[in-house]
């Protein structure tokens, strides 16, 4: 990893934190206040039109979210752990209701993923929190240093109605587990080969987040595993010869 960039928005100790654990938390506002509750806004109003289940890639058929997905604020953050040419990847809004919201279980991303890019090193997820995220409303937890995989084995869940995912990873010590606990506009950064889950939503109290996805511009997109699909460069120039919305 080079040295850490002068518009980084993390400490040395916060980089080094990522890279040795694949995750980290950035307990400070991520966006200016006015910002924040502008993008807040966006994602109540999709809510309400669209529902909980329909907010992926709202940036495809929302474009005022990219004025968000492409900021220095979020991009400052990003670089340190992806690098100075940056990519798109994703994003996405997932919301827990009081009380019913779903649990996630124990997954990577980088297995939902495969074959859609050359390689997941340097995948980088940004979870905003739009809402306060707790461990007793669902917040994300992650095992500590398991992003050096990616490709786990998978079981059928027993609770098909109770999950998000149809399947789990088989074998994961749920005692070295670390659940997040944020206050809106606060983020985490993951790597996208982590085994990572959430609890369902037992409080009176609703979790939503934002999740922005980034790749270093290294790394190839498979076309043929990628049609209908749409990336942006975020930062810095292609280096892999994909092709860009912008």
């Amino acid at each position: 990893m080079s040295a850490v960039p002068s518009t980084s928005r993390l400490s040395p100790e916060q980089v080094a934190h990522h890279n040795e654990h694949g995750y980290v938390l950035y307990n400070q506002p991520v966006l200016p206040q006015k910002d924040f509750e502008r993008l807040k806004a966006i994602f109540e109003e999709l809510l309400a039109e669209r529902g909980p289940d329909n907010l992926d890639t709202p940036h495809f058929h929302e474009p005022r979210l990219l004025e968000f997905l492409l900021s220095d604020p979020v991009l400052d953050l990003v670089e340190p752990l992806v690098g100075p040419n940056i990519g798109l990847w994703s994003s996405h809004f997932i919301s827990k209701d009081p009380l019913k919201g779903k649990a996630t279980p124990w997954h990577e991303d980088s297995s939902y993923w495969n074959g859609r890019v050359s390689t997941m090193a340097g995948i980088c997820t940004l979870w905003l929190a739009l809402d306060r995220a707790t461990p007793e409303n669902g917040s994300m937890g992650v095992i500590p240093g398991t992003h050096t995989n990616g490709f786990s084995e998978y079981k059928p869940v027993e609770d098909k109605e109770g999950n998000i995912f149809p399947t789990e990873i088989t074998q994961v010590d749920e005692s070295k587990a670390v659940y997040f606990t944020l206050d809106p506009n606060e983020c985490s950064l993951h790597e996208a080969r982590i085994v990572h889950g959430a609890k369902a939503n037992t409080s009176p109290h609703r979790r939503a987040g934002y999740t922005m996805r980034y790749f270093p511009t290294t790394s190839k997109l498979n076309p043929e595993r990628n049609q209908g699909f749409r990336v942006w460069l975020a930062r810095g120039k292609d280096m892999a010869g994909n092709k860009y919305e912008n």
